[in-house]
């Protein structure tokens, strides 16, 4: 996705690139966390998949990657601030968003600030957060694994 960007407008540069690699793999240790953890308590393989999809894709589609989180109903906003992609994606739109030449009303429009109780979180504190997710997946799924059948 990062080599066709420039071809539809993106501009990118190699800071830009690193940072947005980063953040999809510390996304990706982080899903794998959540994954791992899920498999802990599934005990047949064919479940596994049925149930990670289950859950995936909500969280995909609640975390800001496919549509902005401005205007959501109270109810579906508090399911995307506990979604963990929610704070991995936020940095990735804004590291994004702040290279391009949006006019004020686009950037409006597809804000990638994300807000907790009212004060928007920076980029940072949404790092911070999906490291923390990634951590507590995986002590939750070392110790799924850890007890016996």
């Amino acid at each position: 996705m990062l080599a066709l960007a420039p071809a539809i407008g993106v501009r990118l540069t190699w800071l830009i690139m690193l940072e947005v690699i980063g953040l999809e793999l510390l996304m990706a240790v982080t899903m794998t966390a959540f994954g791992v953890f899920v498999a802990s308590h599934i005990r047949r393989m064919e479940g596994f998949s049925v149930v990670m999809q289950l859950l995936l894709f909500p969280m995909l589609f609640l975390s800001g990657a496919l549509f902005p989180l401005s205007g959501l109903p109270g109810w579906l906003t508090v399911l995307t601030r506990i979604n963990p992609l929610t704070y991995a994606v936020a940095p990735l739109r804004s590291i994004v968003f702040a290279a391009q030449h949006m006019p004020p009303a686009a950037a409006a429009k597809f804000s990638s600030t994300v807000t907790l109780f009212g004060a928007p979180l920076p980029s940072a504190a949404c790092v911070g957060m999906t490291c923390g997710f990634a951590v507590v997946f995986l002590a939750l799924a070392v110790a799924g694994f850890g007890q016996p059948d």
